[in-house]
């Protein structure tokens, strides 16, 4: 979920008990980090509805028209929505949000706002939704078995924690999700195929949406060990076959080199030389609209059977988010998933939950180029932010008085 460096901790090195501590500080607002965090500017005021593409009123109401696609297969961007409340706390860099209340049959959205929702964004560690989107389909296939079992090796070892040997499937996924497990996506990234993962968004005309690599495979690429990647100028722009040549090319580099070789080329590289540019170049993308699009799709029409329904759902409610969300506290989620992924200069969040009374929410935030290069003490200003979203969607979510204990 971190970005490798030796100047910041690493969260898939750090335990999990650790790794809840450092979350619970992050939400009360505390630095866990070496390094300064820029103190939370006084609250501002919601700003007026404004507008992104058109005049609409000032509820964000969506005029429901399901998602079209160009000539070319490619799902249009995001419907002119609301622009989005504006951050309660500072949030440097470069900022995009998407919050919607979609029709749980059309999937399309009721009520959203956005900031910057077709712009491109390095999605980090949520990217692993979709392997397990992808796996599960695989296990409806018959072609994956929860029961079968995986050991570590020099090849498929990425960076930070990584499982036991011996470790199954089932087991796998669940790292994935709850701890962001390097090593168990990669694992299974690769058991299930690097064109079945793209394939995720391929299927819903999601263009803007890179899925196709392994976590090792992009730092392999980012700090240039990758013979392939170094020597082409097709891979920004490659899709369909000529992308997946070049990803397998990508990926057989990376499976050359030592996880603690590559460990020190990433940590002299952040430290010198790391360019934002270089993250859009070799990470795993998406925008907010799309990545909201997939997560619809993905908790309300992912054509899964009821066992891997019910296995997705066990994964993904242990994703983080729920206990960051105003609705959470206001009694008002029956189910959710989420997931996040930071990075050096990034941070991501998105997720998926249902309302007491029904309605289906998608949230996806994505920050790029911060202030601060170890990003997890963000959490709690990237979730004012969401809230605000889901507030001005959903109406205020108003956490529900405590009650005294009886004696």
């Amino acid at each position: 979920m971190l970005a490798p460096v030796r100047s910041a901790p690493f969260w898939n090195l750090l335990p999990p008990e650790v790794k809840t501590v450092a979350l619970t500080l992050a939400l009360l607002g505390l630095s866990v980090t070496v390094g300064a965090c820029r103190k939370p500017e006084p609250g501002t005021a919601r700003a007026p509805v404004v507008l992104e593409r058109r005049t609409v009123p000032e509820t964000p109401e969506v005029t429901q028209i399901p998602p079209r696609r160009r000539a070319d297969g490619c799902l249009e961007g995001a419907p002119a929505v609301a622009k989005a409340p504006p951050p309660p706390h500072h949030l440097s860099g470069r900022l995009g949000l998407w919050v919607a209340q979609v029709d749980p049959v059309t999937l399309t959205p009721v009520r959203a706002v956005g900031t910057n929702p077709d712009s491109v964004f390095p999605l980090a560690s949520t990217y692993k939704q979709a392997v397990l989107w992808a796996l599960l389909r695989e296990f409806d296939a018959g072609r994956v078995s929860p029961t079968e079992r995986f050991d570590v090796t020099h090849q498929n070892q990425s960076l930070g924690g990584y499982p036991y040997d011996g470790t199954n499937v089932r087991d796998l996924s669940l790292r994935m999700i709850r701890y962001s497990d390097n090593t168990a996506t990669d694992i299974l990234h690769r058991r299930v195929g690097l064109e079945r993962v793209q394939a995720v968004a391929d299927d819903l005309g999601l263009c803007h949406t890179r899925l196709i690599l392994p976590t090792r495979d992009w730092w392999v690429a980012q700090v240039g060990l990758s013979q392939t990647f170094n020597s082409t100028t097709r891979w920004a722009a490659a899709r369909g076959k000529d992308r997946l040549n070049l990803a397998a090319l990508i990926d057989k580099d990376a499976q050359a080199y030592r996880s603690d070789y590559l460990q020190r080329k990433l940590d002299t590289y952040f430290e010198q030389r790391h360019k934002l540019d270089d993250d859009l170049r070799v990470h795993n993308l998406s925008t907010p609209y799309e990545l909201g699009t997939l997560i619809a799709y993905e908790f309300l029409k992912p054509g899964l059977s009821p066992r891997a329904r019910k296995w997705q759902h066990e994964v993904m409610s242990s994703g983080y988010g729920r206990s960051a969300l105003r609705a959470q506290h206001a009694g008002n989620v029956v189910n959710f998933g989420g997931k996040g992924g930071n990075g050096w200069r990034l941070l991501t969040y998105s997720g998926y939950f249902q309302t007491k009374d029904g309605r289906h929410v998608v949230y996806a935030f994505m920050q790029h180029g911060a202030d601060q290069t170890y990003t997890l003490p963000l959490t709690r200003r990237a979730f004012a932010w969401i809230n605000e979203g889901v507030d001005a969607v959903l109406g205020p979510q108003k956490p529900t008085k405590s009650r005294k204990p009886k004696h």
